[in-house]
């Protein structure tokens, strides 16, 4: 909301300072985002006369004028080619100083003396115009100096409204907040009903009175189009941000900043029967002011004739009922639509208005027929003209609830006490009629403050006029007691710091993601969409991390980072009938890691090799411990079908390691395969306490066993047949080479296991040891049809 200090002191008027007047609305919620002069600084400009001009000599383009400045003749050269007899110009006299430093002295011109200049709005700082002199009005006074007369020292104002707060979209509704805030007395523009001087009148119509609750217009006939703006409406438009554009639209333009009622006029001639407020058909097309042709959708709401589409009620007019400077009969409208009708249509179509941005936030419906009258009276005065009787259509407005306020809750809220009489007080200077019952107050909102809802509303405006630089701060006082720490719950802030001495950086991508990284990573064809995306390759919620890993990598690798270690903690989404906290959605925590590149960062002391699957999977088991996990092979559609397995902890699948599926690889313009694994958080955040137990300090034996097995067998086969059925003595069996070639049969590979055995009360004799091998070689025959390799 722009306007001008000067404009806004015909409201009101405190005996304040323009800084003490920026920082009361500003400490209040109207914040003023801009602050700025009207014109630059400069002195020595004054109202002049042109009594006489003729041409220069020795110079085609140079005139020679005779200036009235006040009861003294001047004689000023000038080149300006709209100066004339008769004109009112600024003249800067010798000695004024202009903006740019620019000295003002009587100098010679061609020969003639010249004993000033006379000035255009752009030598001013006015304005960027400089094809000629400023003309200004015939009734201004000779000789007074001009910013006086054009008010330049005057301030404009640029509020940061929050949207709530609709009604200081006009002079008058700010007007009312510096008055609430100063005690200064407010003064109300005079609107007087216009006595009808015609009968005519079109029908009003609300086929969609839900939307459309209140309509009204009149018919203004024997107007003049031509008619010329008052200076003084030009000058406050302009300094509010509007061009002036011609009479007729320029009023309803001031009656909007003045009152904050969207007007809008329609040539008559061009309507045909009654007036209809309805909702679009899909479909329907409309031709706006500013050239645009829309396409409409059903639940746009339309001001139609009998026959087409007028307007987009509350967002623009019609190119097709648009008045202009041969208009003579103009429909006035003046009307209050439902917020939720106008919000985002606008910008659904790529644009905005003035109109919109008040009625999609909540106009006063009911200064919507003063604000008509307004603008009838203003239209008469300037452009002449009849005005017929006010036809008016309601249907059911916005109910004003009482809303109970008690100064005990206002303590409670505020931290302080507020005096019963002083929140009376603070009531009545907010024009918020109350009934006082007791202690209590019944608040009635006016039907310009759609914000005032519930009691903690009210608190708020008590708050604001009180002075919220009057309520002292106090440093909180609460007891802390310290928590207890179980050890079965492991911190998240150590899991990171694990990952981070590891070598990995943290990331934090969005949640929601392009839809083919759903398709891609998860095979995901019906992921969950947003209903309102921010862009459209954010439409969908992530039901893996992998995605934004990966893109992470790319993103490195554009930058010339060819080792890349990523991790990321997150939710994930998936439809889940018995999901919680959202009703059928579950939001499970993971985390996901990816490396890229060299296994170590590059050194002369070590052989430079890529990272592989089970670099990774050594990261990942370090999490885990003390639990232990298997390793199942299994697909993933992110993972390379042979590289992949699935990561079971106490016989649960909880995530997948592997590489990256070539496909992908390809797709996303990888040189090399990253490695990555994803895991339910809660896995790694419930851990085993640890146990004690006693540390034997008997010595152990370390016998070696190699044996012949199918091919195809897994160490992890191996390892579950023996589970359970190991002698006692042996503490650990440790794979540590595997061998197929010369000497092995084909189809079939060598195992070589470090066997390590001790007994925690004596040292174990050689036939204990021998005994317990044998046990062991008798088990793997059994079970995986061993052979010892000779």
């Amino acid at each position: 909301m722009k306007f001008s200090e000067s404009w806004l002191r015909t409201f009101v008027d405190p005996k304040i300072t323009g800084v003490e007047f920026t920082h009361l609305l500003t400490m209040a919620g109207l914040e003023v985002e801009e602050d700025e002069s009207v014109a630059p600084a400069f002195e020595g400009v004054i109202v002049a006369h042109v009594l006489e001009v003729t041409k220069h000599p020795d110079a085609d383009r140079l005139n020679i004028c005779r200036i009235d400045i006040g009861g003294e003749i001047k004689q000023i050269v000038c080149g300006a080619p709209n100066v004339a007899p008769g004109i009112k110009v600024p003249c800067a006299l010798p000695g004024a100083h202009l903006p740019g430093d620019f000295k003002i002295k009587i100098a010679k011109v061609r020969g003639i003396e010249s004993s000033g200049m006379l000035c255009s709005a752009r030598e001013l700082g006015i304005s960027d115009d400089a094809s000629g002199l400023l003309i200004l009005p015939a009734d201004a006074p000779v000789g007074e100096n001009i910013r006086t007369y054009l008010d330049l020292d005057d301030r404009l104002l640029t509020l940061k409204l929050t949207p709530n707060r609709a009604d200081c979209l006009s002079l008058l509704g700010v007007a009312r907040e510096v008055a609430a805030l100063t005690g200064a007395p407010i003064t109300y523009p005079e609107i007087n009903p216009v006595k009808p001087e015609i009968d005519a009148q079109r029908a009003i119509v609300l086929d969609a009175p839900g939307a459309c609750p209140l309509y009204c217009g009149r018919l203004i006939v024997g107007v003049d189009a031509k008619a010329p703006t008052p200076e003084w409406m030009k000058r406050c438009l302009e300094r509010s941000g509007i061009r002036s554009i011609s009479a007729l639209v320029d009023v309803t333009n001031y009656v909007m900043l003045e009152l904050g009622q969207p007007l809008h006029a329609f040539d008559n001639a061009k309507l045909k029967g009654a007036i209809h407020a309805r909702m679009a058909h899909a479909g329907e097309k409309i031709l706006l002011l500013n050239e645009q042709t829309l396409e409409l959708q059903d639940d746009v709401l339309l001001i139609t004739d009998e026959c087409r589409p007028l307007a987009v009620a509350g967002i623009m007019g019609g190119e097709e009922s648009g008045i202009t400077l041969e208009t003579r009969e103009i429909f006035l409208e003046s009307a209050f639509f439902e917020p939720a009708a106008v919000a985002g249509r606008a910008r659904r179509y790529g644009f905005s208005s003035d109109a919109s941005y008040r009625f999609e936030r909540g106009v006063d419906f009911g200064g919507a027929r003063l604000a008509l009258e307004r603008a009838t009276r203003l239209i008469l005065d300037i452009c002449g003209g009849q005005a017929g009787p006010v036809s008016e259509a309601t249907a059911t407005l916005p109910a004003r609830s009482p809303i109970r306020l008690r100064p005990a809750r206002v303590t409670k809220v505020l931290g302080i006490t507020i005096a019963g009489e002083e929140i009376g007080n603070i009531l009545q200077r907010l024009n918020l009629p109350f009934v006082r019952d007791g202690e209590n107050f019944t608040v009635t909102p006016p039907s310009y403050r759609f914000d005032i809802e519930i009691e903690e509303d009210l608190i708020e405006e008590i708050a604001r006029i009180h002075g919220y630089d009057s309520i002292p701060s106090h440093m909180p006082h609460a007891r802390l007691a310290m928590l207890p720490q179980t050890e079965s719950v492991r911190p998240l802030s150590r899991i990171r710091q694990t990952l981070a001495d590891r070598g990995f950086q943290e990331v934090i991508n969005y949640a929601f993601i392009d839809e083919s990284w759903e398709t891609d990573f998860a095979a995901n064809t019906s992921p969950i969409r947003l209903a309102n995306p921010i862009a459209s390759q954010m439409s969908v919620m992530r039901s893996t991390l992998i995605g934004g890993l990966v893109a992470n990598v790319v993103t490195n690798l554009r930058r010339k980072q060819n080792r890349v270690r990523l991790f990321e903690t997150g939710r994930c989404f998936f439809r889940d009938t018995n999901g919680t906290p959202v009703a059928g959605f579950r939001q499970p925590w993971k985390l996901a890691a990816l490396a890229y590149g060299g296994a170590l960062p590059e050194q002369w002391g070590m052989p430079t090799r890529n990272v592989d699957f089970f670099d990774l999977k050594g990261e990942l088991e370090l999490l885990l411990a003390p639990k232990t996990a298997r390793f199942e092979a299994a697909t993933h559609p992110a993972l390379h079908p042979g590289r992949c397995a699935r990561i079971v902890v106490d016989e649960v699948p909880v995530g997948y390691l592997g590489e990256l599926h070539p496909q992908w690889q390809q797709k996303y313009d990888l040189p090399l395969s990253p490695v990555l694994f994803e895991i339910d958080l809660d896995v790694l955040t419930q851990t085993r306490p640890p146990h004690f137990a006693d540390i034997s300090q008997q010595p152990v034996v370390v016998r070696d066993l190699a044996i012949v097995v199918d091919g195809k067998l897994e160490f992890q086969q191996i390892l579950d047949g023996l589970h359970g059925k190991l002698p006692p003595l042996i503490r650990e069996i440790r794979l540590f080479d595997v061998y197929t070639g010369k000497g092995i049969e084909q189809g079939k590979k060598s195992l070589a296991f470090r066997i390590v055995m001790q007994d925690t009360e004596r040292t174990l004799q050689d036939a204990e040891v021998d005994a317990a091998m044998q046990e062991l070689t008798a088990c793997l025959q059994q079970n995986c049809a061993a052979q010892l390799r000779v």
